[in-house]
């Protein structure tokens, strides 16, 4: 009962380990630059907070600078207040939607319906105000997207193989998880073997030897 109780409890911590390993940890990747004419397109923002603890005022907004017909005039297109986002009023009038997380460290959108007027670049702007007192410091951080648009999609070899990379990591890292608990259990197990032996062996000796006990022979 005790070995079983030990058991579970190395278990449990393990799990636990592998829950705070396996938690979402924010990673700053590049935009896809290239849109299929008349599918949804992902505009990727990622804004990663230094020390997530923290709880600042985010404010999104996002800009649209068209290469269509040498015309270079900067829109804005979007913006995120507190949580509170809206597509303004233009070209992408309720044909982009949030899809950014709730920390607002992911601050992406996405585009529906990908037309040809859509191609040019695209700027994701997040001010970041953080409150200590009377000290109220902030940060602001820009990306350029350069978006383009094609009638049918190319083939992304390096976007399968990573893919493929990816699943076979995870399949490595479940079997090491695995072993290591197979690994573990059997360890506590044998320890606890030899307790149990220890305390038998002690056990079967009477009792007079285990008050009297023999003296070594000396020659």
């Amino acid at each position: 009962m005790l070995t079983l109780h030990r058991v579970q409890q190395q278990t449990l911590l393990l799990l636990l380990f592998v829950v705070h390993l396996s938690r979402p940890v924010c990673v700053d990747v590049a935009s896809d630059t290239e849109a299929v004419l008349g599918s949804s397109m992902k505009l990727t923002c990622i804004s990663c907070l230094k020390r997530e603890e923290l709880k600042p005022n985010t404010n999104v907004n996002w800009y649209f600078t068209s290469s269509e017909n040498n015309t270079y005039d900067r829109i804005h297109i979007f913006e995120s207040n507190k949580g509170d986002s809206q597509s303004l009023d233009g070209p992408f009038k309720d044909r982009l939607i949030w899809n950014g997380s709730k920390d607002l460290q992911d601050v992406s959108l996405l585009i529906l319906h990908v037309t040809e007027s859509d191609r040019g670049i695209y700027e994701c702007h997040v001010n970041r105000t953080f409150e200590f007192g009377t000290y109220t410091p902030y940060t602001v951080t820009k990306k350029n997207i350069t978006l383009t648009v094609k009638e049918k999609a190319s083939n992304d070899t390096t976007a399968i193989y990573s893919e493929i990379m990816m699943y076979v990591l995870l399949v490595f890292l479940t079997l090491w998880l695995l072993v290591e608990m197979v690994y573990c259990y059997r360890k506590i197990s044998k320890s606890d073997e030899q307790v149990q032996d220890t305390a038998t062996n002690y056990l079967a000796v009477p009792s007079e030897q285990k008050d009297n006990p023999v003296a070594p022979v000396t020659e």
